[in-house]
């Protein structure tokens, strides 16, 4: 992306200056938002989540863009306002996909702590890997993720029935009534599904970084729509050996740990060719089947060792079989690089700063915040030499 078209200058309101993301860019991503003063008042939030210092709470935000007047109208703008989000995120991820042709989209939990009782959503529940009960927000984000950098594109907030279920939370955290009871699973899928399937971006295989608690209802969607999946998978997950050479065919279910460990024997190393993480690592794959009453085609379980210790350091499924071994672990680096620019970049830019309490609030915070994220990134990459390339690649306003 060229630097011009990200690089920042100088907006004003009252009497005070703020940094703005560029004309461009902010055209091609407000493009949805009808009216004049809210294609504004979104690039002042952009603006602020990008220069405000300490947490990006809309009150920091408004000292860069006129004091309390100013909060009043950012408040308005975010909670009470009746723009859409989804057409936003739409436009951004037909941008980065166009700017930076992601190798996959690495879907991964977000869990925001929380210490009261009034956010949207939040409640004491189970944080996916950190084996702890904690109280806060349970969001599922979808990045597009290359070697070299990632950018959220999907939120979907996870809803316990203890908020769905209550008439009086409901009401007053706005929750539409189209917005139905599911599992943190079925959460997970549906990050990715709803936007490979609404949006007209390409088709890439998606890394689940999170332990799918039922594989078979996790996978079968991918499966149907024929997705490319990776899926992070617990040591004690039973499968069933579906190679016959290999140690344990017939042996009915075995724990994913135990699979792996007994072929140990096989494992090879795999370099990185490029990419952030640069390091040999030590694979091996076993062809399985998921246990009864799944009926779904062979998987490919896959281990990998940084050390030639008998326990592997991570675990993962892999639909369809067929894909060559390298080229799927190199997939699931993916998730690092995913990971890495969550804590670098989305943090920095306020992720997990939104102190409202609606779930229109907490969407509209979190889609500025992705769009802050790709101008970091697309900023921090971009080259004078890309020029012609950005031109034939950049969308229409």
């Amino acid at each position: 992306m060229n630097a011009r078209v990200v690089s920042s200058h100088r907006i004003r309101e009252g009497a005070h200056d703020v940094t703005d993301p560029g004309d461009e860019f902010s055209a091609a991503l407000f493009a949805s938002l009808r009216r004049s003063d809210q294609r504004l008042r979104a690039r002042h939030y952009l603006s602020g989540l990008l220069a405000a210092k300490g947490r990006k709470t809309i009150r920091n935000i408004a000292t860069l863009v006129g004091g309390a007047a100013a909060e009043q109208s950012l408040h308005h703008f975010i909670s009470n306002s009746t723009w859409d989000w989804l057409p936003i995120r739409q436009a951004l991820a037909d941008h980065v996909t166009r700017v930076l042709a992601p190798r996959a989209w690495v879907v991964r939990p977000l869990f925001i702590p929380k210490a009261g009782e009034y956010s949207v959503g939040v409640e004491r529940q189970f944080v996916p890997g950190s084996g702890q009960v904690l109280n806060g927000q349970l969001a599922f984000g979808a990045w597009a993720a290359t070697e070299g950098t990632s950018v959220p594109v999907q939120w979907r907030l996870h809803l316990p029935e203890s908020w769905l279920g209550n008439a009086r939370r409901r009401r007053r955290a706005e929750i539409p009534d189209s917005v139905q009871a599911e599992t943190p699973d079925e959460c997970t899928t549906a990050t990715a599904l709803t936007a490979l399937g609404r949006w007209e971006v390409p088709t890439r295989p998606v890394v689940l970084d999170t332990h799918v608690t039922d594989l078979g209802r996790g996978i079968r969607p991918f499966v149907d729509a024929q997705v490319p999946l990776l899926s992070r998978v617990n040591g004690r997950t039973p499968l069933i050996v579906a190679d016959r050479a290999m140690p344990g065919y017939r042996a009915g279910a075995i724990p994913a740990r135990h699979i792996m460990e007994s072929v140990q024997g096989l494992r090879r190393p795999l370099e990185a060719a490029r990419g952030p993480v640069r390091r040999t690592t030590l694979v091996a794959a076993v062809r399985v089947r998921l246990p009864r009453p799944y009926s779904g085609p062979e998987l490919l379980l896959i281990g990998e060792w940084h050390e030639r210790g008998k326990a592997p350091t991570a675990l993962w499924l892999a639909a369809p079989a067929t894909a060559p071994v390298g080229d799927l672990v190199r997939l699931t680096w993916l998730a690092q690089r995913a990971a890495q620019d969550e804590k670098q970049i989305s943090e920095q830019v306020g992720v997990r700063d939104f102190e409202g309490r609606s779930f229109r609030g907490w969407h509209r915070h979190m889609t500025l915040a992705s769009v802050a994220h790709a101008v970091s990134v697309l900023a921090a990459g971009a080259d004078e030499s890309d020029e012609q390339r950005f031109r034939a690649l950049r969308p229409s306003a």
